[in-house]
């Protein structure tokens, strides 16, 4: 991916058209955009690009149909623009293979930040990272990545389900750094995490219970408001 990735905006609406590639353009994103799948299509042949933003209501192909072959193309992400009543349409192009969507009328902040998300995302699908090698210490408790396995202060091991576990990684692998909730999908579910997906808040909790000398007053995995969470020990590796 470049580093100023291109999108594709594709809405029969020139006025909005014209305003997302000028809102997108001084985010730092270079845009294209078309009116129709025919124009879209003649884009991506000739262009090389990074993510769809696609509009449901299409005259012609509607977004739906145009979504669905995408899908069957290429893994090129895409955010579907749907009316906000239009929850059946909204389920089946998710299910169709749409990374996210942003509800019309659309707000700009909104959807740069979907935007960068989806992109994250797809960074991390194409060159994950490597688990770390050898042992990672940390507040008296040992992780070893190799063996997916974790002993407490006292030494016994601790059972973890494979979300947990990974997440813990996440952590460990980025202490003291506060890592947002999308960031922390991102990193642990890739694409497969949905556009509300609160899975993170269950397995952190989930985790506190087993790693925290007092779930209720966590001071391992502490909450940071309005940022997301933070690993707060000193992580050893040898």
């Amino acid at each position: 991916m470049s580093a100023r990735p291109q999108l594709l905006v594709v809405d029969d609406d020139r006025e909005i058209r014209e305003l997302l590639a000028g809102f997108l353009e001084r985010h730092d994103f270079a845009v294209l955009t078309a009116a129709d799948g025919e124009q879209m299509r003649r884009v991506l042949r000739e262009s090389q690009v990074d993510l769809v933003v696609l509009d449901l209501m299409l005259p012609g192909e509607d977004g739906l149909r145009l979504c669905r072959a995408l899908r069957a193309e290429s893994e090129l992400p895409v955010i579907m623009l749907t009316a906000m009543d239009e929850d059946t349409d909204r389920i089946v192009g998710l299910e169709l293979g749409a990374d996210d969507y942003v509800p019309k009328p659309c707000n700009p902040r909104e959807l740069l930040a979907r935007i960068r998300a989806v992109l994250r995302r797809a960074r991390g699908a194409s060159s994950p990272r490597p688990p770390p090698a050898g042992r990672l210490h940390f507040a008296g408790w040992c992780m070893i990545p190799a063996q997916r396995s974790l002993s407490g202060p006292d030494g016994h091991t601790v059972d973890l389900t494979a979300g947990e576990f990974d997440l813990l990684l996440v952590f460990a692998d980025r202490a003291q750094r506060v890592l947002s909730r999308d960031e922390l999908l991102d990193l642990t579910r890739g694409r497969e995490a949905g556009p509300f997906d609160r899975s993170i808040d269950t397995q952190v909790s989930r985790l506190r219970r087993k790693i925290e000398p007092d779930p209720g007053r966590p001071v391992i995995i502490k909450t940071v408001r309005n940022g997301g969470y933070v690993f707060t020990p000193v992580v050893e590796r040898d």
